[in-house]
């Protein structure tokens, strides 16, 4: 007897349907076909002793489990829960009808018949909603992000028997639902953090304003102690709230890297991701890669923001391939047995210490380190990698006056983002008033868009080329200065770019000239 049921893979951030056939005929022997892998195999050890421990029938004859299409590799252990129904559909210990044909299925046998949790099941539950199946059976542990997607009946399950009973129609489960919007709404500001904890620092935090408002790539350079990496964990806390397409896609990132964890509920994630891998961090480890495919932590921080931290002690190789997807905003991934794209639209913030002892620009304390070995420090980071940074910004050791201070001062993070988000809210009126519904901020501008936002009076022009010619400043340093320029005159609410605009922003590319001040 032949029986088909569905499941599905994940390509890239996107999911494609598998049908899997099984058939019986006289014999005794049990094959799987339609290039599996080894996990795929294995699922015969697995579905024999989940149907012992369960008082299930193993039938006595040969097994042939075909997986279509048949020259696409299967890879994963997900796919037990439907070799395990066809079985028992082919063997009629369940009814085929009137469920199988319309759903989905997904899950990892354990031996006693628990499912455990899977990979990928958002997009997973988007393709069959595109596809037309009315629902998906899954294992519970996945059910909140499946029922993410609307109008599809997503069944959490925990054990095999729930699904017999299920599809034998004696079973009262109800379909997991959720309320998107109102769980996207009801944490949108869901913040453990502010940047009010932060004393002192008011010309970084500035930076960090207008970094939030524009999207724009961001360099800390300082001692340590002096707060970098503080005032980097709090940029989430500030940054416009994701739209809801944005949480979606955001989500359906980290549901196929399995990372959809306490931070979602299970469900969808509202705030942007900040992400800050060591700097022992491989280039796969960064840009996504291995076997099966997986994002990297650029991908994992599409939408939110990459923090690398100790910026020079990251391997020079792995620091270069960040260069092509600050430009376009995806990586490909290419070998020879696959080739996935993934999104990688993310804001990079660095910090780094302005020498290997890390005192040179210390008020206090004396910097041992000679001049070559200064140099040497600051050539790791390549002048190309360094063009694509927008904002160069030095921090200074906070005074032991304002440390001792019990009360916090300066404004909250919900004074900053208000402001960051009106500015954003400009930005993306302009943009798509005028038809660029590709381009979301300041950062992203193409040179075209640049000619016809960026526009600059005599006085500014006058002052750009000095700079550009004291500073020595590549091409691509002119137009970020012109982008940063953009998003402070943003944030003030002006329709132009006025000279006092260009010269905070021609004051963020410090580095360019290789200029930090000493004791």
């Amino acid at each position: 007897m032949l029986v088909k049921t569905y499941s599905s893979t994940v390509e890239g951030i996107d999911a494609r349907t598998i049908t899997v056939e099984v058939n019986l005929s006289p014999g005794i022997r049990f094959l799987v076909v339609g290039l599996p892998d080894n996990a795929v195999k294995e699922s015969q050890q697995r579905i024999t002793a989940a149907f012992a421990n369960n008082k299930l029938h193993m039938p006595g004859f040969n097994i042939l489990v075909n997986m279509a299409p048949a020259d696409m590799r299967k890879i994963g252990s997900h796919y037990d829960l439907p070799i395990a129904v066809g079985i028992l559909a082919a063997s009629k210990q369940v009814a085929a009808e009137p469920m199988l044909g319309k759903y989905i299925l997904i899950g990892e046998l354990s031996l006693d018949g628990t499912l455990l949790p899977v990979k990928g099941a958002l997009p997973i539950a988007v393709q069959a909603w595109k596809e037309g199946f009315e629902g998906i059976v899954l294992p519970a542990a996945n059910a909140r992000e499946a029922a993410v997607v609307q109008n599809l009946k997503v069944y959490g399950v925990d054990h095999l028997m729930q699904v017999v009973a299920l599809l034998n129609g004696e079973s009262d489960l109800q379909p997991t639902t959720i309320d998107t919007r109102a769980e996207y709404f009801s944490r949108l500001d869901d913040f453990d953090m502010d940047f009010q904890d932060v004393k002192g620092q008011g010309e970084v935090k500035r930076a960090l304003e207008i970094a939030a408002a524009g999207g724009h790539n961001v360099l800390m350079i300082g001692p340590p102690g002096a707060g970098k990496s503080m005032l980097a964990k709090r940029m989430p806390t500030i940054t416009p709230p994701m739209t809801l397409a944005e949480a979606l896609e955001t989500t359906k990132i980290h549901s196929v890297a399995g990372k959809l964890g306490d931070d979602s509920r299970g469900g969808l994630l509202t705030a942007r991701p900040f992400r800050a891998p060591h700097h022992i961090t491989s280039e796969v480890a960064l840009v996504g890669g291995s076997v099966p495919p997986q994002p990297g932590e650029i991908s994992l921080a599409h939408n939110g923001i990459l923090f690398l931290d100790e910026l020079p002690e990251f391997n020079r190789k792995t620091l270069e391939v960040l260069r092509q997807p600050l430009d376009e905003k995806r990586i490909t991934i290419s070998r020879a047995k696959y080739s996935v794209d993934y999104p990688a639209n993310f804001m990079l913030i660095a910090a780094m210490n302005p020498c290997p002892c890390g005192y040179r620009t210390h008020p206090d304390k004396v910097c041992t380190c000679t001049p070559a070995a200064q140099a040497r420090y600051m050539s790791k980071i390549s002048g190309p990698l360094m063009d694509r940074i927008d904002i160069q910004v030095e921090v200074i050791p906070v005074a032991v006056e304002s440390m001792t201070r019990q009360l916090r001062e300066g404004e909250t993070s919900a004074q900053i983002r208000k402001r960051v988000t009106a500015a954003r809210e400009r930005q993306t009126r302009r943009l798509q008033r005028d038809g660029y519904a590709q381009t979301h901020c300041n950062a992203m501008l193409t040179p075209e868009q640049i000619e016809r936002y960026c526009r600059l009076d005599d006085e500014s022009i006058e002052l750009v080329q000095n700079a550009m010619t004291t500073m020595g400043l590549s091409g691509r340093a002119y137009d970020r200065i012109l982008k940063v320029a953009r998003t402070i005159a943003d944030l003030a609410g002006a329709e132009n770019i006025a000279v006092d605009h260009v010269a905070e922003a021609i004051q963020y590319r410090s580095l360019d000239c290789n200029h930090l001040s000493d004791n």
